[in-house]
């Protein structure tokens, strides 16, 4: 734990369910929140002093589980007569271990103030755990480079414009001062751009013709949605700053190409911003266009390992307590800037817009009810071999760009996707 405090604050809700915040001053109760992000630990302390000044009936301790140490940090916690009242699951493994700890809240007014529940932990029709923030990740731009080539990011709305604009960029990128792409590297600092992240459009395409989000890890996958992947992929490897058969060996440095403005376009997202804010001034992100029917309404692939669970167990006075607290955090006005500066954005109703313009892009993008797409890559079985006998298959591809080395990357794709949840049922 890295560090912990008390303070008061927080009235009980008109209901068990806490369905409707107290407004008149009149609340208490305890509220102990384990924090889940370092990076928010300073924000939730302040937080909870300033709620203690607000609701003085109100009791919040808010303790911070170092980096890496959350789970057995819950585990410890949760042992305790005093647990934990606010707690994260995250991710669907987290969901088998602590879903039976969580109240339902899906008729809170926490739920109800959120502008999309894409990110929240469901067990059938329960809502166990609310995401809280999320990031995202896609197509990122350097719009001012764009501008230069007379382009625009609004006449991009799907592959064949996003191709139009990549190859006219290339073909006079001398003229130009910069090229279209950044390095495509599959060395082992970049390859996760198009093994993990890229990949993902594949995956969730398939989701999407399924016509439900993957709860557990398929045994099996079509491969349906590869011509997508090599559409996007060919564009960016031949359309680049450094030749495709230089990638295998990796070492340019794509994020730094981007951010010296050497290229218009990176594999990147909301993670990546703060590394290049200060040299490129004007960025966006766009959508994996891919030639997928209906990619026009694409959004940002968005997701989280950071949903709130209310503890079940704790007594209705404590869970009302905790409920109004938490919908102060993403609805008062100076609580949920202080949120969004930490966080970059929060998926509620009338919160402010943070300054990491990726994440302001997914969220402009879902208020206009394009789809999000979800991280089907997490799913990933044995996923350290699988995406090494990928990275092999497209240093193979990049080399010689024939149909029987795409081929074998088919096979390293789906073949392996079974193969590999095969070793980790074992």
């Amino acid at each position: 734990m890295a560090s912990a405090a008390t303070v008061a604050g927080l009235a009980a809700c008109s209901n068990g369910s806490g369905s409707k915040a107290a407004s008149d001053g009149a609340r208490k109760g305890k509220v102990y929140w384990l924090n889940f992000k370092p990076e928010l630990d300073t924000t939730a302390q302040s937080l909870a002093k300033k709620y203690m000044e607000k609701y003085p009936d109100v009791k919040v301790k808010v303790v911070t589980a170092a980096s890496g140490t959350y789970e057995q940090t819950l585990t410890s916690e949760m042992d305790k007569d005093d647990a934990p009242t606010l707690f994260v699951i995250g991710n669907r493994a987290a969901l088998k271990e602590w879903g039976s700890y969580a109240m339902d809240l899906k008729d809170t007014e926490l739920v109800k103030a959120q502008n999309t529940d894409e990110y929240n932990l469901k067990d059938g029709n329960k809502v166990v755990a609310a995401g809280y923030c999320y990031e995202c990740y896609g197509i990122c731009v350097n719009d001012e480079l764009l501008e230069k080539a007379g382009h625009s990011k609004d006449d991009i709305k799907d592959f064949a414009s996003l191709k139009k604009v990549v190859e006219d960029i290339h073909s006079r990128a001398s003229e130009l001062g910069f090229d279209a792409f950044a390095a495509t590297d599959l060395d082992g600092a970049s390859a996760w751009r198009v093994t993990g992240h890229l990949a993902n459009l594949e995956y969730f395409y398939e989701e999407k013709k399924a016509g439900s989000t993957w709860t557990e890890c398929p045994k099996t996958i079509t491969g349906e949605y590869l011509p997508n992947y090599k559409n996007l992929f060919d564009l960016a490897i031949n359309n680049s700053t450094v030749a495709p058969e230089t990638l295998a060996t990796g070492g340019h440095d794509p994020e730094t190409e981007f951010a010296q403005g050497k290229a218009a376009f990176i594999f990147s997202g909301s993670f990546g911003y703060a590394d290049i804010k200060d040299t490129v001034k004007k960025t966006s992100c766009i959508p994996y266009y891919c030639g997928v029917q209906g990619e026009e309404k694409a959004g940002l692939n968005c997701g989280t390992e950071n949903c709130w669970a209310v503890n079940d167990n704790a007594s209705e006075e404590d869970k009302k307590a905790t409920l109004d607290f938490a919908l102060w955090l993403v609805t008062d006005g100076e609580a949920a800037k202080d949120m969004v500066d930490a966080l970059g954005v929060l998926p509620f109703t009338g919160a402010p817009e943070g300054t990491n313009p990726y994440l302001n892009n997914a969220a402009d993008l879902a208020s206009k009810g394009n789809y999000t797409m979800d991280w089907a890559t997490n799913f990933q079985p044995n996923v350290d071999t699988y995406r090494a006998a990928l990275v092999s298959a497209l240093n193979s591809y990049t080399g010689d760009q024939s149909e029987a080395n795409w081929g074998a990357f088919k096979t390293a794709f789906v073949d392996g996707w079974a193969n590999n949840y095969g070793k980790t049922s074992a």
